[in-house]
């Protein structure tokens, strides 16, 4: 008896560690968790940096220069921002179908900085006070 529950331990131990492993692989695989890593992997260090800190990050429009910030988010999460750091003007635009949030900002900040003009040619705009910087500070 005392023999079999010594034996029942490891083998405790080893259908957690399994189900730890499955739990973190599958975790870290999800639609969400992929889109996230494809953004990282499109940001430039500092974006990165940015993102990893305040989850949003700033882009320059080819066209005319102007600052965007990219909040995580899926819709309504674009801000035209000043040089002092402050929105201006809100602008909503998002890839047809349905995407992960890390797969529309990516959209997003492609389209800003290869066609800025059409982009926001399709967008539309909002106030920049519509949402406050609570709104975008979801865990992921």
């Amino acid at each position: 008896m005392i023999a079999a529950v010594w034996l029942r331990a490891p083998a405790r131990a080893r259908l957690h560690a399994l189900r730890e492993l499955y739990r973190r692989f599958f975790g870290e695989n999800t639609p969400d968790a992929r889109g996230r890593r494809l953004l990282a992997e499109w940001l430039s260090p500092a974006q990165r940096a940015q993102f990893e800190e305040h989850r949003y990050f700033d882009v320059v429009g080819c066209d005319t220069g102007r600052t965007y910030r990219i909040h995580y988010g899926t819709a309504a999460n674009v801000h035209e921002i000043d040089e002092a750091g402050h929105a201006t003007m809100g602008w909503c635009f998002v890839p047809s179908g349905f995407l992960v949030p890390g797969d529309v900002m990516l959209a997003q900040k492609i389209a800003l900085e290869t066609d800025e003009r059409g982009a926001l040619a399709l967008a539309n705009r909002f106030p920049a006070a519509t949402h406050s910087e609570h709104f975008y500070r979801r865990p992921f």
